[in-house]
């Protein structure tokens, strides 16, 4: 890849960051990609969120993201001993791609552990935490 050169683009749809921490596995894999595309955020014809990515027919760009790991509390620098190891991650990032593509939904990535600049235009503004373990 060309530095400078647009890796992933889509139209309307999601901006997914996604950290894999360490203790993630098939479980949180499975979880995310039922949950993600179901998710009624989108406009009806009221203009209320209450349709799903698969109803509206969006697209998702998927950004790993292990920094989502990042333990600020103590310190000034953040500590990513939460975050799961690069190449294991890469599997399951991969994996994840995978079975929203086989759900036919239009999914574009980012390259996986390079800096990239990601731009978005935010609709609504609407941001959602999403985590397998149901922490928050």
């Amino acid at each position: 890849m060309v530095a400078g050169e647009a890796k992933g683009e889509i139209g309307p749809g999601l901006l997914l960051y996604i950290g894999i921490g360490k203790d993630d596995g098939e479980k949180a894999l499975v979880y995310l990609a039922d949950k993600v595309p179901a998710l009624r955020i989108f406009p009806d014809e009221e203009g209320k969120m209450n349709r799903s990515l698969l109803e509206f027919g969006g697209e998702i760009l998927a950004v790993s993201q292990f920094t989502l790991y990042g333990d600020c509390r103590k310190g000034r620098r953040p500590g990513f001993s939460d975050s799961m190891e690069p190449q294991a991650a890469q599997a399951l990032y991969e994996s994840l791609v995978a079975r929203w593509r086989a759900m036919g939904i239009e999914t574009r990535t980012g390259v996986f552990q390079e800096d990239m600049l990601v731009e978005s235009v935010n609709w609504g503004p609407a941001t959602f935490l999403l985590d397998s373990e149901k922490n928050f």
